[in-house]
């Protein structure tokens, strides 16, 4: 049996960070991990940042009630739900999804959760597990699932790397340039008709 493992921000939804950096003019925030492939630096910096400038989770998530997905993502998500089984695999957290999830009619989401202190601040962020986009893969594989798995950053990499199948879906220049081996689209159309014949073969 065949399961799709997705990415969920740039390859469904905006960048959630980039949003936030556009509603507070704050320009470091709009680093993601499309830029740094060190994730717990980049978290780090972020939550320094959003200490530094008083910020907290209710900050953020005003922010995400205003965000829409990326135009097609719900129609693509929706065929894809028709062929197979989909989960989504993210790096955000709970706390930040389910505005989105609801927007993409409540798929299966696997990401993290936020430590919130008594003032509504984000204090800590709590992986799920190390690499856990990897280790999902490796999960489904002893399930016996052929996992095809997709993503835009270089946080999904080991995820595309384990898995039988990994698509790159509208990722930056220098992703590409780093991991040729990996098909590319940039369109919905594109990567439906790669996952079809996958899905086919």
């Amino acid at each position: 049996m065949q399961i799709v493992c997705t990415d969920l921000e740039g390859v469904l939804v905006p960048e959630i960070w980039i949003h936030v950096s556009r509603k507070t003019g704050i320009e470091e925030l709009r680093l993601t991990t499309r830029d740094i492939s060190d994730y717990d630096a980049l978290m780090r910096k972020r939550l320094a940042i959003l200490k530094q400038n008083g910020l907290k989770l209710k900050d953020i998530t005003d922010v995400i009630d205003t965000m829409d997905p990326l135009a097609g993502a719900v129609e693509f998500l929706d065929w894809l739900r028709n062929q197979t089984q989909v989960i989504i695999v993210s790096d955000t957290y709970i706390e930040f999804a389910k505005p989105l999830m609801a927007k993409l009619g409540w798929p299966t989401l696997f990401c993290h959760s936020l430590g919130i202190d008594a003032e509504g601040a984000i204090a800590d962020y709590h992986l799920r597990q190390p690499d856990a986009k990897r280790h999902t893969v490796q999960a489904l594989q002893g399930l016996n699932f052929q996992v095809i798995a997709m993503g835009d950053s270089y946080n999904d990499i080991n995820m595309l790397e384990q898995a039988e199948h990994g698509l790159l879906f509208r990722p930056p220049e220098n992703v590409v340039a780093e991991f040729p081996q990996f098909p590319v689209t940039h369109d919905y159309e594109a990567l439906q008709k790669e996952i079809g014949a996958l899905l086919a073969s």
